[in-house]
């Protein structure tokens, strides 16, 4: 039987690219059926929403601190004024108002610090000692007592500088700790795995408010007599335990993560223990649970507002010290989502900042 002659297939057009806006909706928001209808859906819930909303926080809002026109427009206006009159007292507390600059500066150099740390370029053994200098400064600053400063008392202390440093010293010496705990559990030593299991187990099985309390009304207690310990180092020294116990799990998942036969590459080649979990583990470990990590330093950023039972206002107890004026103590849903909206900043930008490290973590691996 002869051949069928060849009969050459008709060339297909090129694909169009999928760029701009309209690609980018379809994608995101029409991608399939359900996705439609879920996005009709919450486009309706925002129309009916959205106008009263901004009717409320813009249009009908008083922006000056005005307290007979923030009362008449009560009910249908916000008064944000409220924030302008109080606005001090809502983000330093009780500290004395003539040395506010110094909590402000603190702040700064505290976030600025925060900021170089997280620049890869920066990852130097330099950024070690600025850690303790600047630490070292807001400590200065704060305390005073040094340099013609005036001294002013941590009782005194609050407001987003106590908020900043309750957390960013709370996590930075407990992540060190919640490395050698998860290292620890994973011992073949007994008495050292018990002990990590044991502190981890008992600090997890009761909640931050009773570490809290325990730390600055149980522990005294149990002190010599005459001898005291500042209830702001008692409070550092709880949530550092406290976040700690979570880290150490959080880095123990990792730790697992790594193949075994990482492990034993390692011993082959010579490896000491240290060696092998500086050079090999530890940097796999902790580059799995980046999310996991992020996480729990947010939820230990919130977590700094139950201060407030040991008499440490910190941004959520300003606000309530400063919307304790009856003048001004209707408008205290305004007072509130003034200090939700620094949180809300914040962890979106801790977030955001997982995801960049994310993304350049694993370049090599493509994960996503």
């Amino acid at each position: 039987m002869a051949a069928d002659a060849f009969v050459p297939i008709a060339a297909r057009a090129a694909p169009r690219p999928r760029l701009g806006a309209l690609a980018w909706v379809q994608k995101r928001l029409f991608p399939s059926w359900g996705s439609s209808l879920l996005t009709l859906a919450l486009g309706a819930l925002l129309v009916v929403i959205v106008p009263p909303l901004f009717d409320w926080a813009v249009l009908y809002a008083v922006p000056n601190a005005d307290n007979a026109a923030c009362r008449a427009a009560h009910g249908h206006g916000a008064c944000w004024g409220v924030v302008a009159e109080k606005g001090r007292l809502i983000l330093f507390g009780r500290y004395p108002y003539a040395d506010q600059w110094r909590a402000l500066l603190a702040s700064g150099l505290l976030v600025v610090l925060l900021v170089a740390s997280c620049l890869r370029a920066c990852w130097r053994p330099a950024l070690v000692a600025a850690w303790v200098i600047v630490l070292g400064a807001c400590y200065v600053l704060m305390r005073g007592g040094w340099i013609g400063l005036e001294e002013v008392g941590t009782d005194r202390w609050g407001g987003l500088p106590l908020t900043l440093l309750l957390s960013t010293v709370s996590l930075v010496v407990a992540f060190p700790l919640a490395v050698a705990v998860a290292l620890g559990r994973r011992s073949k030593l007994p008495a050292i795995r018990t002990l990590c299991t044991v502190y981890v187990e008992l600090v997890r099985g009761v909640p931050l408010i009773t570490v809290l309390f325990m730390a600055s009304f149980i522990l005294p207690l149990f002190m010599p007599g005459g001898s005291t310990i500042d209830v702001l180092v008692r409070v550092l020294v709880g949530m550092t335990l406290f976040t700690a116990a979570y880290l150490a799990e959080v880095v123990r998942g990792g730790l697992q993560a790594v193949p075994k036969g990482q492990i034993e590459a390692a011993q082959s080649l010579g490896l000491r223990y240290w060696q092998t979990q500086r050079k090999i583990v530890l940097p796999q470990a902790l580059r799995t649970v980046v999310p996991a990590i992020v996480n729990t330093f947010i939820g230990a950023f919130k977590d700094t507002s139950l201060v407030t039972i040991v008499s440490l206002y910190d941004l959520t107890g300003a606000v309530q010290l400063a919307l304790g004026d009856a003048d001004w103590r209707k408008f205290f849903l305004e007072g509130q989502l003034f200090v939700a909206a620094i949180y809300f900043v914040a962890c979106w930008a801790m977030s955001r900042y997982s995801r960049w490290l994310e993304g350049q973590l694993y370049t090599g691996t493509g994960r996503e």
